[in-house]
């Protein structure tokens, strides 16, 4: 339980109780009161944390990716290159850039002018809704939103591609019977969880707006903040 594997399990489920607890007490709420209001203050506060957490999970899995590249990749090597300083050093990489960001779409919104109380077409405050309800130009906004945003989310998945690329190199490689197969089992539940998380980020945030974009960005937006976090544990403890 002291591995390098493990060490990121725990951070990344402490990361998916986060992005849970940003937004499903909060939906609760409106639909035990039926009051289906959020302060001004509330809503930029839901929207830090869960920026914050969902960055997270994604600078996460890389770390992940990279964690699995080395022991299968670089086996000799494992114990120094993931030693705790080093692991230690990527997590809190990771919470520094993922802090920074979220803070750089809060205070960016915060000069913005909001003229009447508007509906948000979610069932959190997240940042696309939040700005259709802005009078002021968000012209800033929305190129901050494509290039720190894609780059949050691509930079990592790219980081995890090249990875699992050379994984799969290295797999072709082992001649030992059910050698491959063992290699190919470490990696599997990450990958898993992987190839849901991105597709539903993807779904949510890179594909051209369809007429019901608003539906399908909420039923992604409930997919990688409730059905995720909660598959997680189940995918990780399979084995």
């Amino acid at each position: 339980l002291h591995s390098p594997m493990y060490f990121l399990l725990a951070n990344l489920s402490l990361v998916d109780m986060g992005l849970t607890s940003s937004t499903v007490p909060k939906m609760l709420v409106n639909v035990q009161t039926r009051r289906h209001t959020i302060s001004y203050a509330g809503c930029l506060t839901q929207m830090y944390f869960f920026l914050m957490f969902g960055d997270l999970d994604s600078f996460f899995l890389a770390v992940m990716a990279y964690d699995r590249y080395v022991a299968i990749c670089r086996p000799l090597h494992y114990s120094t290159v993931m030693s705790p300083h080093v692991c230690a050093l990527l997590l809190t990489l990771c919470w520094v850039l993922t802090n920074a960001l979220a803070l750089t779409y809060i205070l960016l919104v915060m000069r913005l002018s909001f003229c009447v109380t508007g509906e948000v077409a979610h069932f959190f405050c997240d940042i696309t809704p939040v700005l259709k309800l802005s009078c002021s130009d968000t012209h800033i906004n929305n190129l901050v939103d494509l290039t720190l945003g894609g780059t949050a989310l691509v930079v990592p998945f790219i980081c995890i591609v090249i990875s699992y690329i050379s994984i799969v190199l290295a797999i072709l490689k082992v001649r030992t019977p059910g050698g491959a197969g063992k290699a190919f089992s470490t990696c599997s539940s990450h990958l898993c969880v992987v190839c849901v998380f991105y597709l539903t980020l993807f779904t949510a945030y890179l594909c051209p707006p369809s007429v019901a974009s608003e539906e399908k960005d909420i039923a992604a937006a409930s997919v990688y903040t409730v059905v995720i976090p909660m598959l997680n544990p189940l995918i990780y403890t399979l084995r």
